[in-house]
């Protein structure tokens, strides 16, 4: 990963006129077409909100992207410093975002959908304007602090993903999103998600290939007691008692049906062994050697 010469701190005013100019995903980025997610149920509302390369899926109803889309040049990496300056997207109404008052006094991080690293290549000043961008609210959903094996795994597969990309063109999107279900416990004038999800495509011996993953953060209980533990803690206005990371590697068709979202040609490249999808196994992963690609 490159450093950049005297990296320009990230001053940009970010105004609705500046963020016109942001191009967002490129769906060609890897060769074939590989086109932002949608839900599939057209009454849901969203909102594509394009950034310096990436694109958030963003649901207002909910607060939250239901899906993020990023173009990774491994080649050209950089390290910019980490600003933590978290801002509101002024292309929607404040109260349409999932801002501050959520994670305040409380156990719950912002978490960011597109990891802050991601986008983060090119020039120097498109690197930066990049890092900044990743630290706006509609790219958080709220995530428990603890950091556990589960969440070292999932918050480590990007690197592992360029890796394994290493031996081809080191070109990866990543689509990473909530899963945002009725049943999601409110908090603060949100519901908090209690699982996420991470769909890699990369080019392997010349085709269009994929990889899943779901993070899962729901109380460690059976499922009768983490339904009142979720609903005492609504009545009393406290945050929702959530449980240790689980990463899991999944069927791309698994995200596609728990999202209700398009996914287009990546189930169809998934890696996973056709036995495996067609048994919708779910495998937890103890380590990145477990992962199949």
């Amino acid at each position: 990963m490159a450093t950049p010469p005297n990296p320009a701190p990230d001053t940009e005013t970010v105004s609705r006129e500046s963020l016109v100019r942001r191009k967002g995903y490129e769906e060609d980025f890897l060769g074939p077409t590989v086109p932002l997610p949608r839900p599939t149920d057209t009454r849901i509302e969203t909102v594509i909100l394009p950034y310096t390369h990436f694109s958030v899926v963003f649901r207002p109803d909910r607060r939250l992207a239901t899906a993020t889309a990023v173009a990774i040049n491994g080649v050209e990496l950089m390290d910019v410093p980490r600003n933590d300056n978290w801002r509101f997207d002024p292309r929607l109404p404040e109260s349409q975002q999932a801002g501050h008052a959520v994670y305040k006094d409380n156990p719950l991080d912002k978490g960011h959908l597109v990891r802050r690293l991601d986008p983060v290549w090119g020039q120097a000043s498109e690197a930066t304007v990049a890092n900044g961008d990743t630290f706006h609210y509609t790219n958080a959903a709220p995530q428990m602090d603890i950091f556990n094996q589960g969440k070292e795994l999932w918050q480590g597969l990007e690197n592992f993903l360029l890796d394994h990309a290493g031996q081809f063109d080191r070109r990866l999107t990543v689509f990473t999103g909530a899963v945002l279900e009725d049943s999601d416990p409110p908090y603060r004038g949100i519901q908090v998600p209690l699982r996420f999800w991470k769909v890699a495509a990369f080019i392997q011996d010349g085709e269009l290939a994929s990889t899943a993953y779901v993070l899962d953060q729901s109380p460690d209980l059976s499922k009768d007691a983490a339904a009142r533990a979720l609903d005492e803690a609504a009545r009393a206005g406290d945050p929702p008692p959530l449980g240790a990371f689980r990463t899991f590697q999944v069927p791309v068709a698994d995200v596609a049906d728990i999202t209700g979202l398009d996914l287009g040609p990546l189930p169809a490249a998934d890696r996973l062994p056709p036995a495996v999808r067609a048994a919708k196994r779910w495998t937890q992963l103890e380590s990145f050697e477990d992962i199949v690609v």
